[in-house]
């Protein structure tokens, strides 16, 4: 894409029609944004690691009455919960389809000699065992999917998980997206960033469709000494409450509580996402 594609660009891309998410499967991304995980200065990628063992410890006592139990973990990342739990006496397994996040999982877990297996594919085709206690979806990973592959994922958590076994989810609030696809567009420049490890600048764009209720924000990246610029964009689906527990409730799941964090009570760092504590029947 060179600079005339950028001006000739669609005004107002459709949802999804642009790319499904920012790319974290490309290789060189994967590794710059590990970097974010594990970042201890913000709560970008992952949380702080204060706040994920706070999290982790509310899930193991309040969702698992402190009972060793089997875990499945959509959207893993490098395994920052995943090893928290499985160090309390939990077998865990996580899926992602970011390759140096899930490399660092599966060599975190090696040398902590902890029961944890690791996945490298996309949720939409992971072949899921059977039989958990638990399957998690955390940090509003729900709503970056399209409905459609929602229902499908909710499907598979289904029968992954075994009779009177929990499904947690953790999702954006129907406000945050909604403000998220009416923020102005902006851009900045970066000797090196997440999108890119040569100088570039990052032009962005952001839209609301107000039939589907789907913000769509839009990453251009124009390389500063070739002038080649790069497309990205990610949609997220915006629900109301009612909406996520009539969506659970149509694929087997019951007795839903929300709650206003992972750690059971409000963190005001975390407004935008709540969490769904769900029985299959």
């Amino acid at each position: 894409m060179n600079l005339m594609g950028v001006v000739q660009r669609s005004r107002t891309p459709e949802p999804w029609s642009e790319g499904e998410k920012i790319p974290w499967n490309e290789p060189g991304f994967s590794q710059r944004m590990l970097g974010e995980h594990l970042s201890q200065e913000h709560d970008w990628a992952s949380r702080r690691a204060t706040t994920i063992q706070k999290h982790v410890e509310w899930i193991h006592r309040e969702v698992l009455n402190s009972q060793p139990a089997c875990i499945l973990d959509l959207g893993c990342g490098p395994g920052l919960y995943t090893s928290r739990l499985a160090e309390l006496g939990h077998a865990c397994s996580g899926v992602d389809f970011s390759p140096a996040s899930i490399a660092y999982a599966r060599e975190s877990a090696q040398k902590a000699h902890l029961t944890c297996s690791y996945d490298l594919v996309d949720i939409r085709e992971a072949q899921l065992a059977s039989g958990y206690d638990l399957a998690m979806f955390i940090f509003g990973e729900f709503n970056v999917f399209t409905p459609q592959d929602a229902s499908l994922i909710l499907d598979k958590m289904g029968a992954a998980i075994q009779p009177g076994g929990a499904l947690l989810l953790e999702v954006h609030t129907f406000e945050v997206v909604h403000q998220i696809g009416l923020e102005p567009a902006c851009w900045y420049s970066a000797e090196s960033g997440l999108f890119s490890d040569r100088p570039h600048l990052c032009l962005q764009e952001n839209f609301w469709d107000e039939a589907r209720c789907v913000a769509t924000q839009r990453y251009i990246i124009v390389d500063a000494q070739t002038g080649q610029a790069r497309r990205y964009a990610a949609s997220m689906q915006a629900y109301t409450q009612d909406q996520y527990l009539d969506l659970l409730k149509g694929h087997g799941f019951q007795d839903s509580v929300l709650y206003p964090s992972l750690a059971g009570v409000v963190e005001p760092a975390q407004s935008s996402l709540f969490a769904i504590l769900a029985r299959k029947d």
